[in-house]
């Protein structure tokens, strides 16, 4: 009796509570299920949370109403969990109290609580100095800036395939071969190892050379690409001419073969020739020396047959239809003896020499101290006019005479 009144008021209150939650969800018309109910120790969201969308590849078996922990602290929860993109990613909203202090390129893992814990979403600030701007309402975490934790299913299932069709049972081979390799070779193994080690030295002391050689490298690339269609255009002009190259085959071989013969003919020519060859050579040294020592006169004596008779620097002295002409006359009676000596008719041939002539002391000599010059005879066809070269007048004039 006692036990029935007892069952008869239990079933009594469930039926109470029964109609509190069915009047409760009823009057409730945006619940979906289970996961509308908050649970219990939940983040302190605060009157208004903000609301961020972020993409993963994977999420796991993670679930709504999911923590949100920033450094290990609830900070908000997952609110819905849809699919987007052409990827099908998995793009989880999330709510945050809006004092989370967290900038735009803050990061987004799905990690576990323990070893066969829950799931949940830590979000993760960005390195150092590289923060900016900050994390409002409605903005999106990409799929680049989130990841999730390796599941204890992935580390199970690989180790189950290294220690049953992986490269365990390799190692008693790879062991045996690598003894049978190196028995009876390991001063050969140990020179190998010491260059080796001295090849690694080498290369670590120029690593700044390899940096910049990689760098040139490099930016050499980056040029050949701006240039990759003058570069496309330049190898499709090439393939005319390589294709005259080949049809012209037969002709480039028989020029060679030619060439070839000229070379062993003008080798023998040189080689026999040689003596003749360096002669001339030797004789042609006085005259390029020559021209060297002229230095830039000969240039200069080659500009007065543009304007002979004439030098350039009597176009200073035009002064509209006339010339000023200026005249140096050298009375020096050794220097005109000197210059009628190199004449072939030289007036003075069989007159002793100028040393022998009394020396003048910087003055003219008399001219009754010469012997007469063999001056030319008068022309019986000039009517008793005196002809001739004029040089004993000439001569008179200079020596003093009348």
């Amino acid at each position: 009796m006692w036990w029935h009144h007892r069952t008869h008021r239990s079933r009594a209150m469930l039926a109470t509570v029964f109609a509190v939650v069915g009047a409760l969800l009823a009057g409730c018309g945006n619940f979906t299920g289970i996961y509308d109910i908050p649970l219990p120790g939940g983040a302190d969201l605060g009157e208004d949370p903000i609301e961020v969308k972020v993409d993963f590849r994977d999420v796991l078996d993670l679930v709504p109403q999911s923590a949100v922990k920033l450094d290990e602290v609830a900070v908000g929860k997952v609110e819905d969990i849809t699919l987007t993109g052409a990827a099908w990613n998995a793009r989880v909203t999330i709510q945050l109290n809006r004092g989370t202090d967290l900038p735009a390129n803050t990061y987004a893992n799905v990690k576990q609580s323990s070893l066969l814990g829950e799931k949940y979403i830590e979000l993760l600030r960005p390195p150092k100095g590289t923060a900016h701007g900050e994390l409002t309402d409605g903005a999106v975490i990409p799929v680049s800036r989130t990841d999730q934790g390796v599941e204890l299913e992935e580390v199970l299932g690989a180790l189950s395939m290294l220690l049953n069709g992986g490269g365990v049972e390799q190692l008693n081979t790879i062991t045996k071969e690598l003894s049978a390799i190196s028995t009876g070779r390991e001063a050969e193994i140990k020179a190998a190892m010491h260059n080796a080690n001295t090849l690694v030295r080498g290369l670590n002391g120029q690593t700044d050379d390899i940096s910049n050689a990689l760098d040139g490298l490099n930016r050499l690339s980056k040029e050949l690409r701006k240039d990759k269609e003058v570069i496309a255009r330049a190898l499709d002009d090439l393939e005319p001419g390589l294709r005259v190259l080949v049809e012209q085959r037969k002709q480039l071989v028989t020029m060679l073969e030619a060439m070839k013969k000229l070379s062993v003919v003008a080798t023998d020519t040189v080689q026999k020739s040689q003596h003749s060859l360096v002669n001339n050579l030797e004789a042609l040294r006085p005259i390029l020396a020559n021209l060297v020592k002229s230095g830039d006169k000969l240039p200069k004596s080659l500009e007065l047959l543009v304007s002979f008779p004439f030098p350039d620097a009597a176009v200073a002295g035009a002064r509209g239809d006339y010339f000023n002409l200026f005249q140096t006359l050298n009375l020096n009676i050794r220097e005109i003896y000197k210059a009628y000596q190199r004449d072939r008719g030289n007036p003075f041939k069989g007159l002793p020499v100028l040393q022998e002539l009394p020396a003048s002391q910087g003055q003219l000599l008399d001219p009754n101290q010469l012997p007469p010059l063999p001056l030319p005879q008068p022309d019986d066809s000039t009517s008793g006019e005196q002809s001739g070269d004029g040089t004993g007048d000439l001569l008179s004039g200079l020596l003093g005479g009348g």
